[in-house]
């Protein structure tokens, strides 16, 4: 199921970014005292009672400040949002309100989007009624929070909850589907996204330019080679923090979300590196947002004109230890600008593709299943080795698969790694992160 995106906005300083932290549960965003740290979309995955969404930190919204890039603020902010499912807007609950919050407020408002508006830095009754001066803004309704102490983030909670867009299952994919296979180009500003999809047209419909950042909205393209159809969508390349200007921000902010929605409806996501640059931990992120989607996936080396024949293994070495939580990725060599290796690419696309819908019977798991526990049983815990029933398949699209066993909660993470990677091995399900779960069933008690 697609997860909707909560954007969290608000002008500099009024501790957007600790909010965040709060929600994910975790110490993802940069908090520092000093207005516009952020200087960079921060996004994760989490849940409000029960509810999965990804929450985006936007960055601070100051049309009238002192930053030389302040005139396209305002539109900036706009192509955020317009992404959004629900906004969240932080405000300062110290401060009576400003000139600033007044226009951000009503820009809010014309958005037709499910708002939540949260007084920050209430740490206590003095702060809380301070801020009933910001109903002066016309918001119907104000939750109080403290994002330093936590206090109030259970209402936040609650409110997030009601202002999410109901959620609606996608259907089960089908193994004989004959639509398009979608493909999500996604990578790091300057890889090559575009050129590669022009190459594969034979022709400059998507803008190239050397200059990074040409690519701003995801673009769908369909493509047909070799008696196949492709749907492929080149989205804009994100960039780390260090790179992102306080004016670009917002920008910034909605090429993430676009490109969260592109992998999130795609079938395979070709991450798509520069070869010549070498692989950086900005790959690595990248690559996570897909890993954590489930998607099949393809790392792409591009540029291969622009590096010397002996360099390549060692690219793929390097490629291999910057990219390590994903060994089962397949590793395409290319150029996009001469068109060596495209043709492997779009083979190596095919066949993750399918194993992105395989299917495995429970009679096959199971026969496969007894060999694993004969070669490699469970380690004992308290003296015990677990018991294993049954295994099966649940789902495809990711691959997920269920194992009925007596311990669920004391089988290692090793072992259960071994279980993933040898269920991989045996079925052939290179390029897919496999869901494997452990699910708790009672022995039958004996006459």
């Amino acid at each position: 199921m697609t997860k909707p995106i909560v954007a969290i906005v608000g002008r500099p300083n009024v501790g957007k970014s600790t909010i965040f932290n709060r929600l994910v549960g975790r110490p993802l965003a940069i908090v520092h005292d000093e207005p516009g740290v952020t200087r960079d979309r921060h996004y994760a995955d989490t849940n409000s009672f029960g509810r999965d969404y990804t929450l985006v930190d936007t960055g601070g919204f100051d049309p009238h400040g002192k930053d030389e890039m302040k005139e396209g603020i305002v539109r900036q902010l706009e192509a955020a949002i317009e992404e959004a499912d629900v906004i969240v807007c932080v405000l300062d609950a110290t401060l009576p309100p400003s000139s600033v919050d007044t226009e951000e407020v009503a820009l809010l408002r014309r958005t037709n989007k499910p708002l939540v508006y949260l007084a920050n830095k209430a740490d206590g009754p003095r702060e809380e009624q301070l801020g009933n001066e910001l109903y002066r803004l016309g918001m119907p309704h104000l939750v109080f929070v403290s994002g330093l102490h936590g206090r109030g983030m259970d209402d936040v909670e609650r409110s997030l909850f009601a202002a999410l867009p109901p959620g609606e299952p996608e259907p089960e994919p089908d193994e004989t589907d004959e639509r398009p296979v979608r493909v999500a180009v996604i990578g790091r500003p300057n890889a090559g996204k575009s050129s590669l999809i022009n190459r594969l047209l034979g022709e400059e419909r998507l803008l190239v330019d050397s200059r990074p950042g040409t690519t701003r909205d995801p673009i769908d393209t369909i493509v047909e080679r070799n008696g196949k159809r492709y749907q492929f969508v080149d989205t804009a390349g994100l960039r780390r923090k260090s790179k992102v200007t306080k004016g670009e921000d917002a920008v910034e902010a909605a090429s993430v979300m676009r490109a969260v929605r592109a992998i999130d409806r795609s079938d395979v996501v070709v991450l798509l590196c520069d070869a010549a640059e070498g692989i950086a931990e900005q790959d690595a992120k990248i690559l996570g947002l897909a890993v954590d989607r489930g998607r099949a996936i393809v790392l792409g080396l591009n540029k291969l004109d622009l590096i010397e024949a002996s360099e390549v293994k060692k690219l793929t070495v390097a490629t291999r230890d910057v990219l390590a939580f994903a060994p089962w990725a397949p590793i395409t060599t290319l150029s996009a600008k001469t068109g060596r290796g495209v043709d492997r690419l779009l083979k190596t696309i095919d066949e993750v593709s399918l194993a992105f819908r395989k299917r495995v019977t429970t009679g096959q798991l199971n026969r496969f299943f007894e060999t694993v526990l004969l070669t490699h049983p469970p380690p004992t815990h308290g003296g015990r080795a677990p018991r294993f029933y049954y295994v099966t398949q649940a789902k495809v699209a990711p691959p997920t698969f269920v194992i009925m066993t007596s311990q669920p909660d004391h089988i290692h993470f090793s072992y259960q790694r071994y279980v993933s990677n040898s269920i991989r091995k045996a079925f052939g399900f290179e390029g897919v992160p496999l869901r494997v779960y452990f699910r708790g069933k009672k022995p039958k008690k004996e006459a």
